[in-house]
Formats: C-alpha cells, structure tokens, sequence
C-alpha cells in the first residue's frame, strides 16, 4: 500500500499514514517513545521541593514530596522537616507554595501536604501491580539540596534490585513498615531524597523514596522505595480521617512528666521525642511506656518533637483521656493513660 507520512514539525511523536489509493483514510501508527530526557522533565514537573525545620548535627531542614492531585496534595515522608510552622514546596518551575500539613501515617511513615493551586501538574496514584527485578527506574528527588528555585531535582538511572520486606533501623528507631519495598541499585539515602519519586520509562509514579534507614541485620545504608500500591492506600486513608491528624496548635503546654513520662533531652534541635524513662508508679508506666519508645501521636494527632508532645497534651482538658501512640520495635503501639491531671503551665 503506498501513501506519505503525516506530522508536523520534525521530531514526530504521533503519527498516522495517509492512504495513497483513495488519499482519505488515515492509519494511525504507534506513537514514538519518549526519550530518558523527556521521561524525566514531565515527571520532574510533578516533584517538589518540601523546605521546613531543622536543626544541626544531621538533620536537614529539606526533603522531597510528589504531587498525586491536581489540586495540590502532596505525599512525602513523615520527618522532623514537617514540625515547623512555615512548611514551603517549590515546584520544578519556581513556584512556591506555604504548605498546610493533612495528616500523617504512622505505619507508612508518609505524610500529606496541600498547597492551594489550581491544575497542578501530578502523578495518577493508583494501585498498581508491582514491578519485578531487574526493571529500570528513575529515582527523581532534591538529594543535598542542590536545587532551590525553578533548578530541575537531580535524577538517578537504576535498577529494581528485589521486593522484599523491609526490616530497618536508624540507631534505636526501628521503622514500623514490615510490608514489601523496592530495594534499589541507585544511592537514594542521600539527605533531601526521602520522598521523591520512583518512576518508570514512561513516567508513571512506582513508587516513594524511602527515609535514611540501615538494614537491621546487616547494618548497610538501604536504598528502597515504597510501592505506589502502598502509597495510594496510605492516601486514601489520610483523607478518609483513617490515619493521624496533624498537631494542632496550642496556647500552652503541659509538662509529660506530670503523666509519669520522661522524654530524651533535646540534644538536637528538634530532637524526635523517644522515651527515656517513666516515674513508677506513674500513668505511663501503669500503661506500659517504656525507654526507647518513639511518640508519634497524642490523641489522634501528630507530634514530632518535645515542643509538640507539650502542646499535644495542652489540648486535652483536665479529666480527658489521653491515648498515646509510639512505635516499638518497629511496631505501632496503643496506650491508654487514662484522665489528664492538672499541671497545664503557661
């Protein structure tokens, strides 16, 4: 069948056949594939660059997000760069947008964010299947924090190494996700990667960089990710209230040690607020807190730091429950403290 090729410009990306018989019909033909290039600056228009707290000694005040809805949420890792008061993303164009916290997963270790724009560039979160080893990716996040402005997020070529359960820790931290991740041969554990995104050859989202965490066994620096099945389940959840609700802001405070808990000194700025001892014969170690146990949640809400965990408490009045969630031993843990008593401070 003879006929001319039909397309506009020089580099054709779709094209069709036009018949030379009757020189009406039209053949679609396949549309050509994006080039690494093109992969990585539409999918770099959907990444983040998430600016909070932090603090010094090896906690960055940077990390990455992916946007999964055209109308501004953003999905990143759950992280002492949120317990700020200014959370700032700027998009891959240099826009910039205050960010206001949704909620948080304490299973995952993902959080939500949402910034008010309008038709925002976003991945299509859905639950797809997992890839299997041996697949190619692109890890896209702001590593180092090198880009600041309208600058692309720096993109790493790899390799899905394995899918396997992820057992890690990070000093006395042990993460609570005992689900499936990707295991990468690309160096994502870099400051400012967690939270980016792990895309395919075509761009779709595969998943969300992981947190800097080691291996529990063998002590080695993870690079993994954590599957997009897994991420859209945790944001429906977040939206449907099922998960924790962000910290909310209180006038004063109310000293844990009233309850029986004794919280690790700041050391650092923002130093997350891990258990360092009870009071015997106090609320807490009626309930069964014990040393080494992360609070990442009083009453439903987030808390992140010392400063939280004060303000946390402040909301409860004197006589209302008070439930704290900690994670131990890599597991999510309930415990009831009963009533608050006095003690609220200015």
């Amino acid at each position: 069948m003879s006929g001319r090729l039909l397309g506009r410009g020089g580099a054709v990306s779709r094209r069709a056949w036009l018949c030379g018989a009757c020189g009406v019909c039209v053949i679609a033909m396949p549309a050509a594939a994006a080039t690494p290039r093109e992969v990585i600056a539409s999918a770099a228009r959907k990444v983040v660059k998430i600016y909070g707290a932090g603090g010094v000694r090896g906690l960055e005040a940077y990390q990455t997000g992916v946007l999964v809805s055209p109308e501004g949420h953003v999905v990143t890792v759950m992280s002492t760069v949120l317990d700020a008061d200014d959370i700032e993303c700027v998009l891959d164009d240099g826009r910039r947008f205050r960010a206001a916290l949704r909620g948080i997963d304490p299973h995952r270790e993902l959080a939500l964010l949402a910034v008010e724009g309008d038709d925002l560039p976003s991945f299509v979160l859905e639950e797809r299947e997992p890839l299997g080893p041996g697949s190619r990716v692109f890890a896209l996040s702001n590593l180092f924090g090198v880009a600041v402005g309208d600058e692309r997020v720096s993109a790493q070529h790899g390799v899905i190494s394995a899918l396997v359960p992820l057992a890690a820790r990070r000093g006395a931290y042990e993460a609570p996700f005992r689900g499936d991740v990707y295991i990468l041969d690309c160096t994502t554990n870099n400051p400012g990667s967690p939270g980016g995104a792990l895309v395919d050859r075509e761009g779709g989202l595969v998943g969300v960089l992981g947190k800097e965490l080691r291996a529990s066994e063998s002590g080695v620096w993870l690079n993994y990710a954590l599957p997009a099945a897994e991420v859209s389940k945790s944001y429906r959840e977040i939206l449907a209230g099922k998960a924790v609700a962000p910290p909310a802001v209180a006038t004063g405070s109310f000293d844990p040690r009233d309850l029986g808990v004794v919280l690790v000194p700041d050391l650092l700025d923002k130093t997350p607020p891990f258990v360092e001892s009870t009071i015997p014969g106090s609320a807490a170690a009626r309930a069964g807190l014990a040393p080494d146990d992360l609070l990442v949640a009083i009453n439903g809400r987030a808390v992140s730091s010392r400063s939280a965990v004060r303000q946390a408490l402040a909301l409860a009045a004197e006589g209302d429950p008070v439930k704290i969630t900690v994670v131990r031993g890599g597991v999510i843990v309930e415990c009831d403290l009963g009533g608050r008593p006095r003690g609220e401070r200015p």
